[in-house]
């Protein structure tokens, strides 16, 4: 199964970019798992945790964000948060 590029951005700094399984986003208007191959949506992101799966069947790891938002395309999904914590 293809990866899924992952980046997370603060306005300070690139804070991750990799290949993962699949990334849980806190979409304002509700959570959404993004996989690789994920049609194209732009969506604002609230405060909470990010949940991200590095394989298939691997405990995930949470990041929290503050506001932003987040971007999927052809070559991820790109989440530019306003902090990380």
């Amino acid at each position: 199964m293809a990866n899924l590029h992952f980046e997370l951005v603060t306005p300070e700094k690139l804070v991750r970019s990799e290949d993962v399984f699949m990334v849980v986003v806190p979409g304002t208007e509700g959570d959404f798992g993004v996989l690789a191959n994920h049609a194209g949506v732009m969506s604002t992101i609230r405060d909470a945790d990010l949940v991200i799966y590095a394989s298939e069947g691997a405990t995930p790891e949470t990041i929290s964000v503050q506001g932003g938002f987040a971007q999927v395309n052809e070559k991820g999904l790109t989440v530019l948060a306003e902090a990380v914590s």
